[in-house]
């Protein structure tokens, strides 16, 4: 019996413990990639606000199915396994320079991707970048887990923004 209330003790301050060391960690993380692409601002924007388009330069979606709303293209459905919550990527809003999408991870807050193109006068070249905002919950193992989130993601938006920019610069 003492044994296991020993156990028990631990198991409890080891937890408590792990949890005031994860509140240091942020649980606002913020992922960034930036790419120059010689193409115009149309045609780069065309690629990223069309979600059909994506298959062509997002690491991933290549054979991933299309989610369509009311007839048009939303996003992609990443995994459909799920049939009440499946993984999706779907576009929520698009203007002139910034498309955001919402990805929904399973098991976590719905991550925002944002794609923005920034023009300087004179150059020829155009900036594309890339975020991914995550917003995280108090458990550990999450705010934990998001110290491997830029070297989980930054690869994947570095490869997708190199794609786009070979895609693009192959057509001019």
């Amino acid at each position: 019996m003492r044994l296991i209330k020993l156990a028990l003790l631990s198991f409890i301050f080891l937890f408590l413990l792990v949890t005031g060391i994860s509140l240091f960690v942020p649980s606002h993380v913020i992922i960034s990639r930036a790419i120059n692409i010689g193409a115009d601002r149309d045609s780069i924007m065309a690629q990223i606000k069309d979600a059909a388009k994506w298959k062509n330069w997002h690491p991933g979606l290549d054979s991933a199915q299309l989610l369509v709303v009311n007839g048009k293209v939303e996003g992609v459905i990443l995994d459909a396994s799920d049939i009440k919550r499946p993984v999706t990527i779907f576009i929520t809003g698009t203007d002139t320079n910034e498309v955001t999408a919402q990805f929904w991870p399973k098991k976590m807050k719905p991550v925002t991707n944002s794609w923005r193109t920034i023009t300087y006068p004179g150059k020829d070249s155009v900036t594309v970048q890339w975020s991914m905002d995550f917003h995280l919950r108090w458990y550990p193992w999450e705010k934990f887990g998001s110290l491997m989130l830029e070297r989980s993601h930054g690869a994947k938006m570095e490869q997708g923004l190199t794609s786009l920019k070979k895609l693009l610069q192959s057509s001019y």
